[in-house]
């Protein structure tokens, strides 16, 4: 555990530190939830120490968070949001007014306010979370929508470029790194016959059809705070992917975890299917806020549920070949077991593809 005490005296805290511990179920930044004394007041803030061993840039991470969420605020204050503080994240600036703070041994720092009175959810209990969430996420695209100044950075370049991932996997299966190539014969078909796939959204971006917008890029539920009264979708959370990038990805993400029957990790593949409530309360929340799609956008969301799978199917294939050097695995087969998990979804999808256009043409009057 780091020093807290220490590292609030980095930033402009304007209160007296009491305590801390560690916070949340992440597995990539250090997380502290630290209480403060504000004139006899309690109140607590997050201090997280971002991980530069993932985030090679930490720097041009913060500058990324920190014009969204400023953009986002004055927005929110703008339009008269009486809890406009609570629906965004805020970076509580360090004392040389920077959004971020760097300790003695070069760790990048940042500190949030405490969103009180909600949470995430790491599984989705009721159709109604799964409203509020894409409602949210839609809301945060939407604010993000008209950011103005220069393009934000690439915090990990390329990060949902189909393509690339697919040209990678090609180079995987080339080098045979650890000698798998022989065992997955079936999963590097089914991927190569959906090459095209690989190219769409991609391609729309490039020809000007669909516009690179402002994304979160890492749209699983957990990170979506839900009032613990009223349930509704309060504020986003865990911004360091934000970057350029397609809506359509955002929304696929969310299809992709929050619509399997089967946990990502099942092996037992048989019953793999849609839960459809789910779809349906995702795209009945996105669609309150996501007003801003074009129609090319919006003809597209089904599809991006499809992409967005494969893909993940594409990175879980690629890591078992180069011998399990990103993903944390705890078996030996658990990444090739979470392909075959995604491709299963995958073919879910392609089965039931007809009624999710139809579901999604007829919400968006297409």
């Amino acid at each position: 555990m780091h020093n807290l005490k220490t590292i609030s005296r980095l930033f402009d805290m304007r209160a007296d530190f009491v305590s801390a511990h560690p916070y949340g179920s992440g597995h990539i930044n250090d997380t502290y939830c630290a209480y403060y004394d504000a004139a006899g007041l309690r109140i607590r803030y997050i201090h997280q120490r971002i991980n530069h061993n993932v985030f090679k840039n930490p720097i041009h991470l913060m500058e990324n968070v920190d014009r969204v969420t400023k953009h986002s605020l004055a927005l929110l204050l703008e339009q008269g949001h009486p809890e406009a503080y609570r629906r965004t994240l805020t970076c509580l600036p360090a004392i040389d007014g920077k959004p971020y703070a760097i300790d003695s041994e070069g760790n990048v720092w940042r500190t949030y306010p405490f969103i009180e009175r909600a949470r995430g959810y790491d599984v989705l209990e009721t159709t109604e979370q799964a409203y509020q969430a894409a409602k949210a996420f839609g809301e945060f695209q939407k604010l993000a929508a008209g950011l103005p100044g220069e393009r934000l950075h690439e915090t990990i370049p390329h990060f949902h470029h189909t393509r690339n991932r697919f040209l990678t996997l090609l180079e995987a299966i080339k080098n045979d790194s650890h000698q798998r190539v022989h065992e997955v014969g079936a999963e590097i078909d089914f991927i190569r016959s959906r090459e095209a796939d690989c190219s769409r959204i991609v391609d729309l971006i490039a020809s000007g059809q669909i516009p690179e917008r402002v994304t979160h890029n890492d749209t699983k539920l957990n990170n979506v705070l839900l009032d613990d009264v009223t349930a509704e979708g309060v504020c986003v959370i865990d911004l360091d992917t934000t970057m350029p990038g397609s809506a359509l990805y955002d929304f696929g993400d969310m299809v992709r975890t929050a619509v399997p029957k089967l946990a990502e990790d099942s092996t037992d593949l048989s019953n793999m299917d849609l839960k459809m409530d789910m779809f349906q309360a995702l795209l009945n929340g996105y669609s309150q806020s996501a007003t801003f799609l074009n129609d090319a956008e919006k003809s597209h969301l089904a599809f991006a549920g499809k992409l967005l799978t494969l893909e993940c199917s594409i990175r879980f294939l690629t890591d078992y070949l180069q011998g399990d050097v990103y993903f944390k695995i705890k078996t030996p087969s658990q990444n090739i077991d979470r392909c075959r998990n995604q491709i299963a979804f995958v073919k879910a999808l392609e089965r039931r593809m007809p009624e999710l256009e139809e579901r999604s043409n007829k919400l968006f009057s297409l």
